[in-house]
């Protein structure tokens, strides 16, 4: 097993394109690292120059103690799993798994060995003599991850490896490929755009925008701590609302002051949502007093029922329905105050109906506030 340095990293491409900008990264052996990024980011170049699939245009690639930039990719003793499963067609399954191992000049019986032990973790013990246009999506899958566990690498790298399957097959794979992890104990970096496969699998995630690393923490502190606006929207499902706003101060208190002004009869709707002192931090926030800034709340954190805004001392909103959605153990309302859209995650036994002119609470114990200019994080 091994563990795996990437120290200023950078791709480039002709035309002074650059896909990937000073990546630092240290993966630790038998980790389960996530990278995960809108299209476009750079996650599958980084994950191929560690195949050795990219050339690295800048930086030091080690995997081990072993300086691999220069070093061919069959060398480099990883297995990659592809969204597309590469499989031969005119082969069976049994052969696709075998070939490898064949190239290598394994003995017949250690080949067989090694194919049937992992056919038995994988459950497809019993399509050996398939060929892959016999077999459905997840199980071409599971042959794909064969393939790779037969070699026994010391890095496993799975790009997007799930994205070809429908909903229920990518929760089901989702679970196998975190059992295997643990059952093989290797290092596996796995790259997706998916920010449930990354919340659910990864000990860590490395978060991706325009090539450069936004982001690394475990799934936990990249919801609840999250370092700027980006990384914020983009782990979460439904995604954080965000709110244009002031901070102002009233009393030695910082106030979150949103909402808009009604010409008409010069009357101001203006919503405010206080700062808990927990997460006041003078220092920080001192300097913003009077700027924009934007909220960020959570669909959970907004609240519908009775019993949280009759305690609510602030954030209480008037806010209108436009759609609702019963999700079974939830329902999401889709509300707008003051011209602003939210999301809210609420009780299944919710009664609001689109139109509805409804109050909502934002709990201020779980509020986000972000720097407008620069996108960073001032309060989690």
């Amino acid at each position: 097993m091994a563990s795996v340095t990437l120290k200023n990293i950078y791709k480039k491409y002709p035309g002074n394109v650059v896909a990937v900008t000073d990546f630092n990264l240290q993966i630790k052996d038998k980790e389960f690292i996530i990278l995960v990024g809108p299209s476009g980011c750079g996650k599958s170049t980084t994950l191929r120059m560690i195949a050795g699939l990219e050339e690295i245009s800048d930086g030091e690639l080690y995997i081990g103690e072993r300086l691999v930039n220069d070093i061919a990719p069959k060398d480099r003793d990883i297995a990659m799993v592809f969204q597309n499963y590469a499989l031969y067609p005119h082969m069976t399954v049994f052969e696709n798994m075998a070939f490898g191992l064949k190239l290598r000049k394994v003995p017949k019986d250690q080949i067989a060995k090694k194919v049937e032990e992992a056919a038995r973790i994988l459950d497809i013990a019993h399509l050996l003599d398939r060929k892959p246009k016999a077999l459905s999506g997840g199980q071409r899958q599971r042959v794909a991850l064969g393939r790779a566990i037969v070699r026994e690498p010391q890095v496993f790298l799975l790009d997007e490896p799930l994205s070809n399957l429908d909903a229920k097959l990518r929760a089901q794979m989702r679970t196998e490929i975190s059992k295997l992890h643990k059952k093989l104990g290797t290092t596996f970096i796995y790259v997706t755009h998916d920010q449930t496969e990354a919340m659910t699998m990864g000990d860590r995630i490395v978060v991706m925008k325009d090539g450069i690393i936004q982001q690394v923490d475990t799934p936990t502190n990249l919801y609840n701590d999250p370092v700027n606006q980006f990384v914020a929207g983009f782990i979460g499902s439904p995604q954080m609302n965000f709110i244009d706003a002031k901070l102002l101060k009233n009393d030695g208190k910082y106030i979150v002051e949103f909402g808009s002004e009604d010409t008409k009869t010069t009357r101001g709707v203006k919503y405010t949502v206080e700062v808990p002192e927990a997460k006041a931090d003078a220092e920080v926030l001192e300097p913003m007093v009077g700027k924009e800034v934007v909220m960020g709340v959570r669909p959970e954190c907004i609240h519908d029922e009775e019993m949280f805004l009759s305690t609510a001392k602030t954030g209480i909103i008037d806010t209108t329905v436009e759609v609702t959605e019963m999700m079974g153990a939830e329902t999401y309302l889709y509300i707008n105050c003051e011209g602003i859209p939210l999301t809210a995650r609420v009780s299944p036994r919710s009664t609001a109906r689109p139109q509805d002119k409804i109050k909502v609470a934002i709990d201020p114990n779980r509020i986000h506030l972000f720097d407008k200019e620069t996108e960073k994080s001032l309060i989690n």
